[in-house]
This record gives structure tokens, sequence and C-alpha cells, in this order.
């Protein structure tokens, strides 16, 4: 999709203020993890137990340093018996979605992790800060930016801290990129490039747009957009065009789109080009600057990532689970003071630019600029 590449700036104070805790960037995760010094593991309660929990937070649960499963909150009693089992909590720390507030009385819970659809992101995070439960909510933060912020309030006014399910942040290969962005080794990257997507195969909650808010954006594209900021470092984004694709299969995707695309530009004139899709397979992202360039693809899976740079093959020793990271670092936020590198601030930025992508698309491409 072409679109202008040179616009004037837009106010950033707001944005700026929105993720000044969002500084804390510039630390490496095992520079985080190492801040750690003893300590009780934080008890973690995950908010639904579907796949991603099943396949990734849970055998994470299992390996993490400062954290571990102390409960779960489920529609299935008998799901949630099998997990006590597996995990080796009481049952008494088993609960429904209608009974998420008796976790209040429940010491052995500091963290709960929400991981329901979309669109019970708001309903479930601001419940788990009601109980005084610090809280993570997996991306996208929700549907939008009006809920994202409802959740943001609600933790406020609870005083407990929120923190979003970005695992990416917690990843050696990703770390590489943001580093190169620090050091300016290769000076700003200006074009960016990336896009993610997969074939859906059968019709599932990500297609209806109550519980998804959305097509693949909200899914997949959010990482795509991640990266894109990752990459820009401190320059504030500033625009967004973008252009629903045709349907291939208009009866599997019937509210929510099945292809999109857009152009995010920044302050400083770098741009950067996304795309997404549930009926394609991307998995990838470029970044260029003047003085080389960074690569990265697969780009956002949960393992076998590969990365290199116009100076060779990105070597790292690849974590255990990102999700692992990700929640350790969390629990040392919570119970050390460490920073919080994926704050709800970020959460909700992401989602002004899907709104945004979503605006202009239904404009016809029209620019729109970002408001944070």
């Amino acid at each position: 999709m072409n679109a202008p590449r040179h616009l004037p700036a837009v106010s950033r104070r707001r944005f700026l203020g929105q993720l000044s805790a969002a500084s804390a960037l510039a630390l490496a995760p095992r520079r985080l993890l190492a801040q750690a010094a003893g300590g009780r593991k934080l008890g973690v309660a995950l908010v639904g137990l579907g796949g991603y929990s099943a396949g990734q937070l849970g055998p994470a649960l299992k390996i993490t340093e400062h954290c571990r499963l102390a409960g779960v909150v489920t529609g299935s009693a008998e799901k949630g018996k099998k997990w006590a089992a597996d995990y080796g909590f009481p049952e008494s720390s088993i609960y429904g979605y209608d009974t998420m507030a008796k976790m209040a009385d429940n010491p052995a819970i500091d963290i709960v992790y929400v991981v329901t659809p979309n669109g019970l992101h708001a309903e479930h995070a601001i419940a788990a800060a009601k109980t005084g439960k610090h809280v993570i909510c997996e991306k996208p933060m929700a549907n939008t930016v009006a809920e994202c912020d409802a959740i943001m309030a609600a933790c406020k006014q609870a005083g407990v801290r929120l923190g979003m399910g970005y695992r990416l942040h917690y990843d050696p290969f990703h770390e590489e990129l943001r580093r190169l962005v620090r050091t300016q080794e290769f000076g700003p990257f200006m074009q960016m490039t990336g896009g993610f997507g997969f074939t859906m195969g059968r019709h599932q909650w990500r297609a209806q747009k109550k519980l998804a808010g959305g097509g693949p954006l909200m899914d997949l594209g959010v990482y795509v957009i991640q990266e894109t900021f990752m990459a820009a470092g401190s320059v504030p984004a500033v625009a967004i065009t973008a252009r629903e694709l045709p349907k291939a299969r208009p009866e599997f995707f019937v509210d929510v789109e099945e292809s999109i695309e857009w152009t995010m530009e920044f302050a400083n004139g770098a741009n950067g080009a996304g795309y997404t899709s549930y009926n394609s397979n991307r998995n990838d992202f470029r970044a260029e600057a003047k003085g080389g360039w960074f690569e990265v693809g697969p780009a956002y899976s949960y393992r076998g990532l590969k990365a290199a740079t116009s100076k060779g093959p990105v070597s790292v020793t690849p974590p255990a689970s990102q999700q692992a990271l990700q929640m350790d670092a969390f629990a040392l936020h919570v119970r050390d003071g460490a920073p919080n590198l994926v704050p709800g601030e970020m959460g909700r930025r992401d989602m002004v630019v899907v709104e945004a992508i979503y605006a202009s698309a239904a404009a016809g491409g029209k620019r729109v600029e970002l408001k944070f």
C-alpha cells in the first residue's frame, strides 16, 4: 500500500507521558531477572483455560523462578480440578467467572492473568483488580480504547499493578533489535516492514466481532504494531493509512476483516508497513537504517526464531519459554519493584493504533492522525 512518507508531527506530550513507565525498555530482560535476590514465589491465577493457557502459560509456570500457578478461573469445575491436581494447588483455589470476587480472600494468589477472549478482557481484568490482585492482561488489552481506559482506572483505584502479555519483549532476538535502537549502531530505522498471518481452517471466536473485536488485526497484527514501535524507539507515531483487502472467504469472515494492511507514520519521517491475515501465511519483520538493517523470521512464534543484521546472523541462546520470562519479570515488578517493560499504557497505545487502522480502512484509506 502506497502512502505519503513525510507528514507533519502531532503533539506528543500525552504520548510521552503515557509511556513514561516504558522507559525501562532500555533494560534487558536478563538483567531484570538478575535483580531478584530471594523472596517467595508469587501465586498466579489464570482466568480462562483455553489453548494458550494449556499449551503455553501452564507449562511455563512449571519452570518459572519467581511465580507459580496458585489458582484458576474456569467455567468447568472438572477442568479446574484437573489443573489443581496437575499443578498442586487446592481445589478451594478454583473459581468460576461469577465467583472471581472470592479471590480477595485467598492470600496464595498475588497476580491474576486474564486469558479469556478479547471481548471479555475488560470485564475480567476489572473484576481481578477489585479483588486487590495485580493484573496481567493478554493481548490485545481490550476491544476498544475506552475499555483499556476502564481497566487502567480500575487498577489505579485498587492500587494494583497492570502488565500486558507481551512475551516478545523478553525474547533475546527482539532484544537485539532494541539494543540496536538504543546504541544507534546503524542509525535510526527509517523503513520497517512486517507481516503476520495464517490460514484459519475452522470457525472460532476469533472470527466473531463481539468476542474478538475484529479479525487478524486484533490477534496477529498487534505483534507487527509492537515490533514497529520497538524499531522506532522513542520516536512518536503520528498517523495511519490503511486498507482492508478483498475477502476470499466472505462466508467465513462475516463481520471481521480477513486481511488488512497499513502504514504507520512517525514524527521523524520513518514509516512502518504492516500486514496481517487469516488467509495467508507470513511471519516476518525487517527494519532498515542508513547504516544497516535488522530482520527476524520467523518473527512472532513461541520458538524457532531466527534473526540477522547486515553484519551477519544474530547468535543468542533461545529461552526455554518466552512466557516464563514474561511472567517472572512481572513477578519481580510486583515483588521487588523491578521496572515493568510492558505496562498497561503500552497496551492502550497499541489499541489507539488498531482503532486508527480500522477507521482509515473504513474511510477508504484516509490518513488518520494518531491521538494518544
